[in-house]
């Protein structure tokens, strides 16, 4: 899949449409589907054109929680036109201050940054889900599974797939019999390349199409252990302390995040796989060996004692490597 930044034939149909007829459309970003984004410029006014082919992608999960979002007093991108049968919508333009560049220029801030963002999902977390498929065990499986379908073949690994399912489902299901199996929205793509630093102290949210009813310690994850991102242990910690204290979390939260860290670090190994060897796009495979090091610092906790025994009997630390690009 070669993403290529040219507007969709049915562009210029769609601006007009809603009333931006001869605007300056220009790239802005492609991400690890389909959808493409591009701003939009006329006159005075900036806006965002979100292409999401509809063989591809379905814009209405993105709608749903963009509404409800914004419904329930957060930042989402507020959606201005929508075409769903051309994969068009015209949003909101949050700017350019994307948290990670924001604190790769301003590290001072980091710790201020992130206890923001913190303080925002604590809030979304003090409400009900939104009406959302549940992060059940099948889910968590299938994602888990993206390391075994992708990243083993690409390292030449012969693994027991029966018994790493047995291994999850072991550490699991403490977690979906819990209180706080399905409580929250999770967005499931919480990091500092999906979150905008906005002019007016606010918090944009991004990439939340895939948000589902789980547990409160995922988005937590996405943020602490970001894949594109390295955060220290020393914010990781405080803001795991910071979130627990303004949530009331029990002592179980620690383990269900090391659980969850562990499932969302070995989804991701397989993902970037997936990216170069499926999609082209060799730059995801430099970012797997900082995901093997969250990975495995995950596995020394001892809840993920028949997860780390998985690993080390099938792909033991000389198979934890970067793919060679020609895999």
């Amino acid at each position: 899949m070669a993403t290529t930044m040219i507007p969709s034939p049915a562009t210029d149909d769609f601006l007009a449409s809603c009333g931006w007829a001869g605007a300056i459309v220009s790239p802005l970003a492609g991400d690890a589907s389909f959808r493409r984004y591009f701003r939009v410029k006329h006159g005075d006014r900036d806006a965002v054109l979100m292409d999401a082919p509809p063989e591809h992608e379905d814009s209405r999960p993105f709608i749903y929680v963009a509404e409800w979002l914004n419904a329930h007093g957060f930042r989402a991108p507020r959606i201005l036109a929508r075409d769903l049968d051309a994969g068009l919508l015209l949003l909101e333009d949050f700017g350019d201050r994307l948290m990670r560049p924001v604190l790769d220029e301003y590290p001072a801030q980091e710790m201020d940054v992130y206890t923001r963002v913190v303080d925002e999902l604590t809030r979304l977390h003090t409400l009900p889900a939104a009406d959302l498929r549940l992060y059940d065990m099948a889910e968590y499986l299938r994602e888990a599974r993206l390391l075994t379908e992708w990243y083993a073949p690409a390292v030449g690994a012969t693994v027991d797939i029966d018994d790493y399912d047995q291994a999850w489902q072991q550490v699991l299901a403490p977690l979906l019999a819990g209180d706080d199996a399905y409580r929250v929205t999770v967005l499931r793509d919480y990091h500092a390349e999906n979150l905008m630093l906005l002019d007016d102290g606010g918090i944009g949210l991004l990439d939340f199409q895939d948000a589902l009813a789980g547990h409160p310690a995922y988005d937590l994850v996405s943020l602490l252990q970001d894949a594109r991102r390295v955060v220290s242990p020393q914010v990781e910690g405080a803001m795991i302390d910071y979130y627990r204290t303004s949530t009331g979390a029990s002592d179980d939260f620690e383990r269900a995040y090391a659980v969850l860290g562990a499932q969302r670090n070995a989804k991701i190994i397989g993902i970037f796989t997936r990216l170069h060897r499926r999609d082209g796009k060799a730059r995801y495979l430099k970012m797997i060996p900082h995901m093997w090091q969250m990975l495995e610092r995950d596995l020394a906790q001892p809840a993920l004692a028949p997860v780390k025994q998985w690993f080390d009997a099938n792909l033991p630390p000389m198979l934890r490597i970067e793919p060679s690009e020609h895999c």
